[in-house]
């Protein structure tokens, strides 16, 4: 018999199955402590743009007409590769087709680039900030919480001796750097805003303006190489079949002809128009509003210039590219409770969770219920209305040789003894419990007034605090 032989067939029968931890939950784990599925940050944003490839592309919310430039480059640049390029390379130079490929896949490039990258985007002020930037305004104001607030706010600055404004952006709740403005199509701050660009569908600003500069400078030598060696075909075609001959003979050029011919004057004027900028070291924003116009004062001049064309050119060009400030995606942390407010409808600033943990656990201490004329408490009978039956588990009680802190009286009680004021025996100071406030301090007192009730409700809770710290 072989060992275990006796046992072999039970135990095959057997069988184990694991216990998962993670399908239930213990009873005392609670609902608000299960783990939430995550969210990134892109798909919460504020602003209004789109997102691609789990937020990896951002573009603006309007993109209709950046298609209309892709498919604009994509033809003109294929009917070229297709129809003129083999006859150029064979009559003139292989050359021509090389260089043509790198011009497009250089635009190609920097125009996606431009399209689907982070302008810049300033990110929006936390509802805690906000309402600290807010109270900071009034006290700078000089205004109350229902005063009159003066609508514009700014910051001056000083930048390499010139005064710089830094305007308040109601929509992000935050003071905007310098050189940065609000995008009313994208409705978002961006740094070193330029222009809202609806050709490349995004916004340019100071994470994309060289790749803007560099698509348009590179789309002018492309449009302008096309143009040109198209016109070349058509004049080598001409002189062996004729012209109206060599039109129909190669429809395609005459097409390219056409859209190259309407499109590199405003390619080249762009082109150079943002030469210039970058030689200057300023935006289009700020070149349309004057900023830095000797117009305004003869004072006024540029405080980001760094004195020559080549430095400016290389800090737009060649300087390091900052990183993203809005981290699109990242995960949304959990959300953190908000400041509470107060009973008469003043916002509590900086208050803490154990701050209105303590306040939701001793209800007395937020409210003072009036006393009914049932209730009126008698000196030397301590009484407490509801207030005290809300004091939830857990808190302090009073030690037992304390008096009974829920006696009633009746009406007919509190009148005899206003009639008979000699048979009620008074508390004095000396006689009080140890750890109690008196609540009567002179033995004439004989009746209660509808003044009075309030302080000696007041002394009750004071007391029913001393003693819950004991």
């Amino acid at each position: 018999m072989s060992p275990g032989g006796g046992v072999g067939g039970p135990m095959k029968d057997c069988e184990y199955s694991q216990i998962s931890t993670h399908s239930s939950s213990s009873p005392m784990e609670s609902p608000h402590m299960k783990k939430s599925i995550s969210k990134r940050k892109w798909e919460v944003f504020p602003g209004r743009n789109k997102f691609f490839c789990n937020g990896r592309i951002m573009m603006a919310q309007q993109t209709g007409v950046f298609y209309l430039t892709f498919v604009l480059i994509l033809v003109t640049s294929g009917l070229f590769f297709a129809f003129d390029c083999p006859y150029l390379s064979e009559k003139i130079t292989p050359a021509i087709p090389a260089v043509g490929a790198i011009l497009f896949f250089f635009v190609m490039g920097t125009l996606l680039r431009t399209s689907f990258s982070d302008p810049g985007v300033l990110p929006r002020a936390t509802p805690e900030e906000a309402a600290d930037l807010e109270r900071q305004i009034d006290i700078a104001n000089g205004s109350s919480a229902g005063g009159y607030r003066p609508p514009p706010r700014t910051k001056e600055i000083i930048i390499n001796g010139q005064a710089v404004k830094l305007k308040y952006c109601f929509t992000c709740k935050i003071f905007r750097p310098p050189r940065a403005s609000h995008c009313s199509l994208c409705d978002n701050c961006v740094e070193r805003f330029d222009h809202h660009c609806p050709w490349v569908g995004n916004c340019v600003g100071k994470r994309n303006y060289r790749f803007f500069y560099m698509f348009i400078l590179s789309l002018s030598f492309l449009t302008v190489f096309i143009f040109a060696f198209v016109i070349t075909h058509i004049i080598h075609r001409t002189q062996k079949t004729g012209f109206l001959t060599a039109l129909k003979d190669s429809p395609a050029s005459v097409l390219e002809a056409v859209v190259c011919f309407f499109s590199v004057w405003s390619i080249v004027g762009l082109s150079g128009f943002h030469t210039y900028l970058i030689s200057s070291n300023q935006t289009t924003n700020e070149d349309i509003k004057g900023s830095w116009s000797n117009k305004r004062s003869k004072e006024n001049f540029n405080p980001y210039s760094y004195g020559n064309i080549c430095a400016n050119c290389c800090s737009a060009l060649c300087g390091p590219l900052s990183p993203s400030l809005i981290d699109r995606r990242g995960f949304i942390q959990p959300d953190t409770p908000q400041p509470a407010a107060s009973s008469n409808g003043i916002t509590m600033y900086g208050a803490t969770q154990s701050q209105s943990n303590m306040a939701a656990a001793t209800p007395l201490l937020q409210s003072e219920p009036s006393l009914s004329s049932e209730e009126l408490p008698i000196p030397g009978k301590i009484t407490l209305g509801a207030p005290c039956a809300m004091v939830t588990l857990g808190q302090p009680t009073p030690p037992s040789s304390i008096p009974n802190l829920t006696s009633e009286t009746s009406l007919s009680e509190m009148i005899s003894l206003k009639e008979d004021p000699e048979n009620h025996p008074f508390l004095t100071p000396e006689e009080a419990p140890p750890g109690m406030l008196p609540l009567g301090h002179s033995r004439t007192m004989h009746s209660l007034s509808l003044v009075s009730q309030d302080s000696l409700h007041e002394d009750s809770v004071r007391g029913l605090v001393k003693l819950s710290s004991v």
